[in-house]
C-alpha cells in the first residue's frame, strides 16, 4: 500500500495484498488521512469484483459522513452496478473531477 499526500488529497494505490487486507489497513491506519480527501486506486489490481468494491462500503460511508471525499478507481467492474453510497471512476483524472466537484458543492451548501 502506498501513500501518496497532495494538499488534502489522499492517494493510496493498492499493489500487492487483497481488498480484504486492504480494508483492514486502512481502517487501522485511519487517523493517518481521516481529513483528507481519499482516492483508492485499484486499477493495478488485476480483479476486482462487486463484492471487492462493497468492502470499503462502511469506511467510505464513514469518511463521507464527515464531508470528505472517497473514490475507488478502478476499471475493472461495471460502474453502474456499485451502489450509489460509494464513488467508483475508472481513471485517476475523474476521480480528481470528481473530488473538486465534490469540494465546491460542500462549499455550497450542497
Amino acid at each position: 500500500m502506498l501513500f501518496d499526500k497532495d494538499n488534502n488529497i489522499t492517494l493510496i494505490t493498492q499493489e500487492k495484498s487483497t481488498i480484504v487486507e486492504l480494508v483492514k489497513k486502512l481502517q487501522a491506519t485511519y487517523p493517518k488521512f481521516k481529513n483528507d480527501d481519499v482516492i483508492i486506486n485499484l486499477s493495478v489490481i488485476r480483479d476486482v469484483s462487486l463484492q471487492d468494491i462493497i468492502e470499503f462500503l462502511e469506511l467510505s460511508n464513514m469518511h463521507r459522513r464527515a464531508k470528505h471525499s472517497f473514490v475507488i478507481v478502478t476499471n475493472k467492474i461495471n460502474i453502474e452496478e456499485t451502489p450509489d453510497e460509494i464513488m467508483v471512476v475508472p481513471t485517476l483524472k475523474e476521480a480528481y473531477d470528481l473530488i473538486e466537484m465534490e469540494e465546491m458543492e460542500r462549499d455550497l451548501g450542497i
